[in-house]
């Protein structure tokens, strides 16, 4: 395993993130806590450090898998983020957003769905825009103060909202994000216009969700049907993946993998990993075979023109939050 800090922060992480969305039972295709258990440790062998869940995910089922399977690790080698906005109980319109209410309840039921006294890297999953900023960033000020949370980050916003929530936290003095969890892959580089050029500037930490494009990075255009979760995602609609010559970008992702003897998805993840602006994609999968081929990517050398191979067919898509 290859260790990275987390953009100008000295916190650790492994290059690989393991992303716990599959944990739990929304979907068909999601894990049990046993079979959950078994990738958690089977990443902790391989080297892996860093966890992210959040509160919406499974209705906080994740985070009680997550946590329920690190009791008993040492703790402080591990860096646990989890995330808040999305609604947790559609009867009660306080469970939702980044309101000081929503944000201190539902802060304290993900401590104590995961078991633990602190949050390493606690995000905002969306930008609220029913909620003043300076009241977001005040709550998660307080809650960096008195110890529940090490750091903040974000997730999914724009650029300029990025850089108006730091402009005003450094104004008052208060914690501001230290990293963005954002849309990033082959097939989605929309981010490369002003996110990233502002977080490479800036030092902020960048962790890719959705590095394999939901899996259509995995495997050949003509096999995108041929899994539980290629069945149930909606690639036209809430992805534009298919878009700006996506299917292109598949067949070559293909071919270099045939050429170099790995997988697809060992291609895709290495091109995110030649990214000095990438610190850890967040990787989530329900097998330890592909667990494990995504730690072996880490080894993957792509030339220079590997990389102009695979991003020459890109055309800009419509952007998505």
């Amino acid at each position: 395993m290859e260790y990275t800090t987390l953009g100008d922060i000295g916190l650790s992480v492994s290059r690989i993130c393991l992303g716990c969305l599959g944990f739990g039972d929304g979907k068909e295709w999601m894990l049990d806590s046993d079979e959950s258990r078994e990738i958690i440790d089977r990443a902790i062998d391989l080297g892996v450090n860093f966890f992210d869940t959040a509160n919406v995910y499974s209705k906080g089922g994740s985070e009680e898998i997550l946590g329920e399977a690190i009791d008993g690790y040492d703790r402080d080698r591990l860096v646990v983020a989890t995330k808040v906005f999305g609604e947790m109980d559609e009867s009660n319109p306080n469970a939702r957003g980044l309101s000081r209410k929503a944000i201190e309840q539902e802060l304290s039921n993900s401590l104590d769905r995961l078991g633990v006294d602190t949050i390493d890297l606690y995000q905002t999953h969306r930008w609220d825009d029913e909620v003043p900023v300076e009241e977001t960033l005040r709550t998660l000020d307080d809650a960096v103060r008195r110890g529940s949370v090490r750091y903040v980050g974000a997730s999914t916003t724009l650029a300029y909202q990025l850089a108006e929530a730091r402009r005003r936290s450094e104004a008052l003095g208060l914690q501001s994000f230290v990293s963005m969890q954002n849309h990033y892959n082959l097939l989605y580089r929309e981010e490369e216009r002003e996110m990233l050029p502002y977080c490479r500037e800036n030092g902020v930490g960048v962790l890719p969700w959705s590095p394999l494009a939901k899996g259509y990075l995995a495997r050949p255009h003509a096999e995108l049907e041929t899994t539980a979760r290629g069945r149930t995602n909606d690639y036209t609609d809430l992805y534009p993946y298919l878009e700006g010559n996506g299917r292109e970008i598949n067949e070559r992702v293909a071919e270099l993998a045939d050429e170099n003897g790995v997988t697809m998805a060992q291609i895709a993840l290495a091109w995110l990993f030649h990214k000095d602006v990438v610190d850890a994609p967040v990787v989530g999968t329900t097998s330890i075979e592909h667990l494990e081929q995504a730690v072996e990517a880490l080894d993957i050398s792509l030339s220079d023109s590997d990389m102009e191979y695979l991003e020459e067919p890109y055309e800009p898509v419509r952007h998505t939050l």
